[in-house]
């Protein structure tokens, strides 16, 4: 998978692309990372990316020429590639569009800065927008890293094992379930005792309950999408039956 990035500040992706998973992938070639310096296809003395917007206003507005040469250029290498613009008013990038995005040819991120982008772009060159959140940052540089970290999970060959982003939060549209290792105490509290048993299935049956009590505690709205068996419902009603009957009973630890 090769990730091209179109930025002002190339330099942003060096150290983070040199540490831990990525670093090692990159290393390995099982994917590659290229941060191109959008200023290579402006033009003019000062190589002007960005101009003041039309019927006035604060900051500027990112020109639409040097992005359209930008991505003609990288298309020349891959035809197929699909281009992604960071932006606050794009669709919440999710772990299902991570998967998705993963059996592309290639990937073209254009990280903005100043204003934002003339509407143009968005019209004539982009296939999909995200956003990483309700926030404003500075730039589209670092959603695009979070993007390549989160997509680059499901490329063979980048995890040490082939399971471990299948049980990743949000893959099934759940939390995962509350890991431990040795020691078997710690500060006096220990591992749950199901974890120590050796009986598979059971390790199993509680690891699916926790998920749903945690999602249910923290994000209940994912359960209105996740795929529920009779089994998960029937538990979830249970749970939410006990918390009624505690706050009735004046227990208010119930989280």
């Amino acid at each position: 998978m090769i990730f091209d990035v179109l930025t002002l500040f190339p330099g942003m992706f060096a150290s983070p692309l040199q540490e831990s998973i990525l670093g090692r992938a990159v290393k390995q070639g099982l994917l590659q990372v290229r941060a191109h310096n959008l200023r290579d296809w402006a033009e003019g003395k000062h190589l002007t990316t960005d101009d003041t917007p039309y019927g006035g206003g604060d900051g500027m507005v990112m020109k639409p020429e040097p992005v359209a040469r930008a991505v003609a250029a990288l298309k020349q290498s891959s035809a197929a590639a699909k281009v992604l613009l960071m932006t606050p008013q794009g669709k919440p990038f999710k772990q299902s569009d991570a998967e998705r995005l993963a059996d592309e040819e290639g990937l073209i991120f254009i990280c903005g800065r100043y204003e934002g982008f003339d509407e143009r772009i968005r019209q004539a060159l982009v296939d999909e927008e995200f956003s990483i959140g309700d926030f404003v940052l500075t730039g589209g540089e670092l959603p695009a890293m979070v993007m390549i970290d989160a997509i680059s999970r499901y490329l063979p060959g980048v995890l040490g094992s082939s399971g471990s982003a299948l049980s990743d939060s949000f893959v099934d549209g759940l939390l995962e379930y509350p890991q431990y290792t040795r020691p078997a105490e710690f500060n006096g509290l220990a591992v749950p005792e199901v974890l120590l048993s050796g009986d598979h299935g059971k390790i199993a049956q509680w690891r699916r309950e926790q998920q749903l009590l945690r999602t249910l505690l923290r994000r209940p709205e994912l359960l209105e999408t996740a795929f529920l068996s009779e089994e998960d419902r029937a538990y979830i009603e249970k749970i939410k039956y006990q918390r009624t009957q505690q706050k009735a009973s004046g227990d208010t630890d119930v989280d």
